[in-house]
Order: C-alpha cells, then sequence, then structure tokens
C-alpha cells in the first residue's frame, strides 16, 4: 500500500508543480495589473484559465505531467466546493425558492429536448448528439462521462464532447460577465444565470467572481441542484436506450447499465450541502470565515490553472463544421432559456 501511494505521489508532482506554477504566474499578472491600472481587471481566477489555455496551446506538456494535472484540475476543486459551503449565508439559501428550483430542472430537460433535435437536424448521431445536448445541459465533462456509458457512447464520440466542452466551457467563463454588464443584472440575476449555464463547477466560480461574493454563492448553489439533475437524466436516458439503435445507430449489444451512486451524486456536493447545514447553525466561529475563503479561492484557482493546462484550442479547428454548429446552438438555447426563467420568476 505504501509503495502504491508512493508511486501515485511521483505521477502527480510533475502536473502538479505545473499547475502551481501557472496559479503563481497569475497571482503575480493580477497584481502587476492591479498596480498598473489601479483594478484587477481579470481576477486571478480567470488569469490561471488563460494562462493555462496558453500554455497547452502552446506547448503540449510531457505524458509525465497529465496525472498531476488532472489531479490539480479535480481534488482541489472538490475540496474548495466543500468549503464554499462554509460561506453560504442563509439569505442566498432563502433566496433560492421552490420557483428557482423547478425553473432548474424545466432548464434542465428543456435544454437538453432542444439541444438533441439540433443535433439531428444538423446530421449528427443519435448518441453524438445526446452526449452534447446533456453535456451542455448539466455540467460538461462530468455529464459526457456519466451519459456515455448508459447510451453505449464510443469512445470517439467522447472524446469529441469532451474537447468542445473543455474549449467552449473556457470562452463562456470569459464571455458570460461581459453579457451580464450589458444586461445591467443583479448580483443574484447574474449568479443564476452563470449558474444555469456555466458547464462546470471551478468554471461558475470563475464566471461569477467578477460580480462578487453573493453572485459565486448563487451560482454555485444554483450550479450544484443542476448536477443533481444528472440522475434522473440518466435513469431516463438507460430506459430510451434500446430506441437509439432505431435512431440510426448501431446497437448490438443492448444491456442495462447500472451508474454507482458517486457517479450520479459526486460526494463534494454532499459536502457542500453538510457545511451549509453546520453554518446554518452557527457552529463554525466567524473569526474562522475569511480564512478558510482565502483557502477556498487559492484552491479554485490552483483547479482553474489545472483545467486550463487541460483546454488545447487547436481541436475546434480539427473538428466536423456538424459537431461545432451542435455544440455552439445548442449552447446559445439553454442561455436563451436561462434568461427565460429569470425574467419568468421575476427576480430582484
Amino acid at each position: 500500500m505504501l509503495k502504491q501511494t508512493t508511486d501515485y505521489s511521483s505521477r502527480v508532482i510533475p502536473g502538479l508543480v505545473l499547475s502551481i506554477l501557472v496559479t503563481i504566474a497569475a497571482y503575480a499578472l493580477t497584481e502587476l495589473e492591479e498596480q498598473l491600472t489601479g483594478h484587477a481587471w481579470l481576477e486571478a481566477l480567470v488569469m490561471a484559465i488563460l494562462i493555462g489555455t496558453a500554455v497547452r496551446s502552446l506547448w503540449t506538456p510531457s505524458e509525465r505531467c497529465n496525472e498531476g494535472i488532472r489531479f490539480s484540475a479535480k481534488i482541489p476543486l472538490e475540496i474548495a466546493v466543500v468549503l464554499l459551503g462554509l460561506s453560504l449565508s442563509s439569505q442566498t439559501i432563502s433566496a433560492v425558492g421552490g420557483s428557482l428550483l423547478g425553473g432548474i430542472a424545466v432548464v434542465v430537460f428543456a435544454a437538453i429536448l432542444i439541444s438533441f433535435a439540433l443535433g439531428r437536424l444538423l446530421g449528427l448521431p443519435a448518441r453524438m448528439a445526446l452526449l452534447v445536448a446533456c453535456g451542455n445541459s448539466i455540467c460538461g465533462n462530468s455529464a459526457i462521462a456519466a451519459v456515455a456509458p448508459v447510451i453505449g457512447a464510443d469512445s470517439d464520440d467522447v472524446a469529441a464532447s469532451i474537447a468542445f466542452t473543455a474549449v467552449l466551457g473556457v470562452v463562456v467563463v470569459l464571455a458570460l460577465p461581459l453579457l451580464g454588464g450589458l444586461l445591467h443584472m443583479s448580483d443574484f440575476q447574474y449568479g443564476t444565470l452563470a449558474g444555469l449555464t456555466v458547464y462546470a463547477v471551478p468554471q461558475v466560480l470563475a464566471a461569477a467572481a467578477p460580480l462578487g461574493s453573493v453572485a459565486v454563492h448563487t451560482g454555485t448553489l444554483v450550479k450544484l441542484v443542476r448536477v443533481l439533475m444528472l440522475g434522473p437524466v440518466c435513469v431516463i436516458l438507460a430506459m430510451l436506450r434500446p430506441h437509439l439503435a432505431g435512431a440510426g445507430d448501431n446497437d448490438t449489444d443492448v444491456v442495462p447499465v447500472r451508474l454507482p451512486v458517486h457517479k450520479l451524486v459526486p460526494w463534494f456536493i454532499i459536502g457542500f450541502l453538510v457545511m451549509a447545514v453546520v453554518r446554518s447553525m452557527n457552529l463554525v466561529p466567524d473569526v474562522a470565515l475569511p480564512p478558510i475563503s482565502t483557502v477556498t479561492t487559492l484552491l479554485t484557482v490552483l483547479s482553474m490553472a489545472a483545467l486550463g493546462l487541460g483546454v488545447d484550442v487547436r481541436v475546434v479547428a480539427r473538428a466536423g463544421g456538424r459537431v461545432t454548429a451542435a455544440v455552439v446552438l445548442s449552447l446559445l438555447a439553454l442561455g436563451l432559456i436561462s434568461l427565460g426563467l429569470i425574467h419568468l420568476i421575476g427576480m430582484a
């Protein structure tokens, strides 16, 4: 056991060190930006994504870095999400009422149906269209990875879908704050929009950060509710799988697939909810909240750096036009549905 732990650590260290270096560079450039302009226009979270993406697109890290990059993109972020539950205020929780919770479910299912229809109209196979639809509508790579075995998708479809969500996820993070400003959205409205549209939890934190803590907390809470929709969606798709062969795909092995619970409800979501309850019971002293917030931000920036290191913008140039159109149109449809929900329930 000790040898296995040592071997794993040795595989993680190169990529972890690279991610830390990108994190340091992000903080340094943000500090320089603030000194030169008097304001940090790009937060360290966003700067880390940009630097990581630039490094990955100009230079491909060696194979020995991959394990550490994957570790840095996953584990620190999951810990950060759990800790974020300690800073969730009761006002934010109460603001997300029953109408919004129901609306999130409606948005997810409507976006999946519309995205799937767009993909099929553009000539995508049923399984590829479903992967794109679920990735856009729920939680990006995690949804694609969970849905793929349920519908019997092949590795090529999975790889193409994940590549697109990685690249477009960064684009959304950078563009969404500009849209929020143009629409003069309140912090709560913008946080809700980020939670409904951005692919992954870490990207929600990065997209919401420019508008402050209310946007971050709201976006995270909405996003986690959206992630919880993965379970019902997988159950429905498992029942529909036998019909996919008749939708233009070959399916020679229609076998029911049962995903473990941790694939449908990630541990960090449970941890986030537990920490939110702990905070609501006033079991954490106020003096501990600032350092916890600092650690949470640091872990998130590290995760952003690793996320960027896993993004190669050149994959878009190598992808087919139909897949590109399906992903972009699906994302636009999700944005419009989300804005419609925000307007419909009259958020202040």
